[in-house]
């Protein structure tokens, strides 16, 4: 029981050290002049995945690689079959085209290219920093073209952004800084402080439950932390769904997905090179890149994922679940 509430407290230092860390750092950027554009696709956007940053960073230097590896994949795989389920069961999802074209096939660009690397060897820090060089260039390139064309052609990264704005309208770069230069710099510190206290805490309290209940570290990562982890996302997209805006709950979990590779699997890489465990490489990559192609097949079919797809979703989670936990 002092395990679960470890780790409990430690999510919960993470959501709110992650809150925080992302109004101060968007009052900054604001008060230094970058555009909210910018602003959007970088800081806002990345905000929601802070908690697995921090949590897969930390895993890894404990010398817990199932954790750290298993929360970047648990997460893609919830994200897809759990999130983006739950959201479709809400309303059906439109899909635009170029979260489609252009950021749909770099997820899966992103995740078959994970899957690869990590099969045949160690992800060390020059995998790491290709990653983070690969997401710079991506994240470069969806701003010239996202300057270049309206706003109802936003792809993946701004509707990540746009979501998280819905449930926290002070992350919004085109309102005025919420707090002056000072506040925003304590605001920074503090959720620093949050995430990082509340990633040494839940990858402590994890490691601790998967001893104390006699399974692997990496059962523990795929599932209890890699959920526990995308509950921003898991948020964002479901409060997108109820606004019946459902391309942003699409383009949230196609965003979140290469986020979670290139950045988090990246940062994680260059701090602590681990080897991704065997049993991750033989079924649970299986399991993230065949997630991938269903979120691709449904969104071509009808450019939106259904109410019933996203049953079939739903029911895949459950399954992999089920084969997953002893």
């Amino acid at each position: 029981m002092f395990a679960i509430s470890i780790a409990l407290l430690g999510l919960l230092f993470l959501v709110i050290g992650g809150d925080l860390l992302v109004r101060g750092a968007v009052n900054i950027a604001q008060f230094v002049g970058l555009s909210p554009l910018v602003i959007g696709l970088t800081l806002v956007g990345f905000g929601t995945s802070t908690p697995e940053l921090v949590t897969s960073v930390r895993a890894s230097m404990a010398g817990a690689p199932g954790i750290a590896y298993g929360n970047i994949v648990g997460s893609n795989i919830a994200n897809i079959l759990l999130i983006l389920g739950l959201s479709a069961i809400c309303v059906d999802l439109a899909v635009s085209s170029k979260v489609l074209k252009r950021d749909g096939l770099m997820m899966f660009a992103a995740t078959l290219g994970f899957a690869g690397i990590a099969a045949f060897g160690e992800i060390n820090r020059v995998v790491g920093a290709l990653g983070l060089a690969w997401l710079v260039a991506y994240i470069f390139i969806a701003i010239k073209d996202e300057r270049r064309r309206p706003v109802v052609e936003a792809g993946a990264l701004s509707d990540k952004a746009q979501a998280a704005e819905g449930v926290d309208p002070a992350l919004n770069p085109m309102t005025p800084p919420s707090a002056n230069l000072l506040i925003s710099i304590g605001l920074v510190w503090a959720g620093l402080a949050g995430v990082i206290a509340g990633g040494y805490l839940l990858v402590d309290g994890s490691i601790t439950l998967a001893r104390n209940w006699g399974v692997s570290e990496t059962i523990i990562g795929l599932t209890i932390v890699a959920i526990g982890t995308s509950a921003p996302e898991l948020v964002t997209s479901l409060m997108a769904a109820l606004k019946k805006e459902g391309e942003l709950a699409f383009g949230n979990v196609v965003g979140s997905n290469i986020y979670n590779i290139l950045a988090i699997g990246g940062a994680t890489a260059l701090i602590a090179p681990s080897r991704v465990p065997e049993s991750i490489i033989a079924f649970d990559m299986v399991v993230m890149i065949l997630a991938s192609v269903a979120l691709l097949v449904f969104a071509v079919t009808g450019a939106k994922v259904r109410r019933w797809e996203g049953v079939i979703l739903v029911v895949g989670y459950a399954s992999y679940i089920i084969v997953l936990w002893p």
